[in-house]
């Protein structure tokens, strides 16, 4: 197969289009955002980080003025840039996020003392 993911092929006079899969699953198999889509990405954002600080970190109006999802999914699908800008803040979000759940100091299981209960009952 060709290295690229889509060829053509002529087979009896027609032209056929061939997608070459296994690269297609490779090129997408490292990358966190598969399979998120942008309202997604957009939600969470804004459910962690609100609109104001989601303004201060990618300075776009969307974020500032008026802001809502569905602006915000308006412009961010038009402008590549600021799409961007928007899935490199998720993705520092999300790994912050995750490493002060693993960093955060759990408290050991203390089992209830059912003997106590049971003797106030027999009383």
């Amino acid at each position: 197969m060709p290295p690229n993911s889509i060829f053509k092929l002529a087979v009896n006079g027609e032209l056929k289009l061939h997608l070459n899969k296994e690269l297609l699953m490779t090129e997408q198999q490292n990358n966190p955002l598969h399979g998120l889509t942008l309202q997604f990405i957009l939600e969470t954002l804004e459910k962690q980080l609100g609109f104001e600080t989601m303004g201060q970190q990618v300075k776009i109006n969307c974020f500032t003025s008026e802001p809502s999802i569905k602006s915000s999914l308006k412009f961010l699908r038009k402008t590549p840039w600021a799409r961007e800008k928007v899935e490199q803040l998720y993705l520092s979000t999300i790994k912050t996020s995750a490493s002060q759940k693993v960093n955060k100091p759990r408290e050991a299981f203390v089992w209830p003392d059912i003997t106590k209960d049971d003797a106030d009952k027999n009383t």
